[in-house]
């Protein structure tokens, strides 16, 4: 209704009326709202060619918390905001770079995994990164090689989106694991031939089992991270009798 927030679904029609080259007046008119309310929302989150529905509504939501927060500063200490995701952001970037994954990204992924739904477009990285789209698009080209992110169809829209996707970081640690066990394998077939009674045997044979266990522990791991992220928390209204 007039004089009310947007809702989700008034941005996605936004979004859809801006794909089909409406004016803001017509768009405005469709969603029964002042045309200012929708000239101003569209040009605070990215403009007629940059703007994206849920990374609109995620923007309102944070400047309402800010608000919020601005108008109960007195009442407590803040929990978190706008600067501690920043640093977390930054934390988690650095870290990444510890690593051994080059700046950018690092950087990207960072900014990918601590987004609300882990999800942003070239452009929204440019923007949020303030770095050129061809640096975008080379780091999201290596990330995409490393089957850490991958891409999607933004809907009623020509452009493409990342998403960081917790089922990469499992298959990669499963490769992991099988090269850990082809090499436990070789270690054993060449422990076999030799002897384990000979030194080079018996090294071999240690070989074997070090990388056995290894092998065995990052495939227990994934499947327990699996279960804990797909099985719902006890204070979840689906395990109550």
């Amino acid at each position: 209704m007039p004089g009310s927030r947007l809702t989700r679904r008034d941005r996605r029609a936004i979004a859809t009326g801006l794909a089909d080259g409406l004016g803001y007046a017509e768009i405005a008119r469709r969603l029964a709202r002042p045309t200012s309310t929708i000239s101003r929302e569209i040009t605070r989150n990215g403009g007629r060619t940059g703007y994206e529905p849920a990374t609109a509504h995620r923007a309102t939501k944070r400047r309402v918390r800010h608000r919020k927060h601005e108008t109960e500063s007195a009442a407590g200490p803040r929990r978190h905001g706008p600067d501690t995701l920043t640093a977390v952001e930054q934390l988690l970037a650095d870290t990444l770079i510890g690593t051994g994954l080059s700046r950018t990204p690092a950087r990207v992924l960072a900014a990918l995994y601590t987004a609300d739904d882990a999800t942003m477009s070239a452009a929204q990285l440019g923007r949020h990164l303030q770095i050129s789209s061809a640096s975008v698009s080379k780091a999201v080209g290596y990330l995409e090689e490393q089957e850490v992110i991958r891409r999607e169809r933004i809907p009623h829209r020509r452009a493409e989106r990342y998403v960081v996707d917790t089922e990469a970081w499992f298959q990669a640690v499963l490769a992991s694991a099988q090269r850990n066990q082809q090499l436990a394998d070789a270690a054993r077939r060449g422990a076999d031939l030799l002897g384990r009674a000979t030194p080079a045997g018996a090294r071999l044979h240690a070989l074997s089992r070090f990388h056995q266990q290894l092998t065995n522990d990052m495939t227990e791991r994934v499947r327990h991270w699996r279960h804990a992220l797909t099985e719902p928390t006890p204070q979840s209204p689906s395990t109550r009798p």
